[in-house]
């Protein structure tokens, strides 16, 4: 079982405040399309409630790990679990923000287009994922190897298909609802793709790649 250190709380609420500050500028970028009034839209995207994220997201973080850890005494997995879906959740904004920033700057949020930008978003997120969950959720101490770093890609790749897989068919072929934005549209179609894919990481990083 891995112990709690202080270095767990620090990370855990590094984890929170990124996901704090991306969160903020993905619910700035799509404010106008959100299917929500636009007072509560606009208090979303305002910078007291950045603030505020900044300071919770933190704190709910790294106390939630640390309850978790308790708990993990009787369920081992438990506690290496709730790191990596820390980040996982991490990875999840990483990817989401790359994929708003190219729709932003391309103005295309399906198609073809959609496609590859949702495959180079997930990119960026599985490089974040490699050395997060190597190097802390999984504790590995050991440089990276080219057979560890394979398996790695090999696992990601099957994961991309997943994530990238089921979120081009809900949003170029279930499509947008009437009355939803396609950008809005696309972001959901994401968030079910890398729930898809997540599940498939975490199995096949704790009993294969990181073992």
């Amino acid at each position: 079982m891995q112990n709690f250190r202080k270095r767990d709380f620090v990370l855990s609420a590094l984890i929170g405040e990124a996901v704090a500050w991306l969160l903020f500028v993905m619910v700035r970028v799509n404010a106008p399309e959100l299917p929500i009034p636009s007072g509560l839209a606009t208090t979303l995207a305002s910078l007291n409630t950045a603030i505020a994220m900044a300071i919770t997201f933190p704190l709910i973080a790294s106390l939630g790990l640390f309850a978790i850890y308790f708990i993990s005494k009787k369920v081992i997995v438990l506690y290496q679990a709730a790191k990596f879906v820390q980040v996982g959740v991490l990875n999840t904004f990483i990817d989401l923000g790359v994929l708003n920033f190219l729709i932003l700057f391309s103005g295309i949020a399906e198609g073809l287009a959609f496609t590859i930008f949702a495959s180079i978003s997930f990119t960026a997120a599985v490089i974040n994922s490699y050395y997060w969950n190597k190097y802390w959720t999984f504790k590995e101490k050991e440089s990276a190897q080219a057979k560890e770093f394979a398996q790695f890609l090999f696992v990601s790749i099957i994961g991309l298909f997943i994530n990238v897989g089921v979120a081009s068919v809900i949003v170029n072929v279930v499509g947008a609802p009437e009355g939803v934005a396609p950008g809005v549209w696309a972001n959901v179609g994401k968030l079910i793709g890398i729930a898809f894919s997540l599940i498939w990481n975490f199995i096949g990083y704790k009993f294969w790649v990181f073992k």
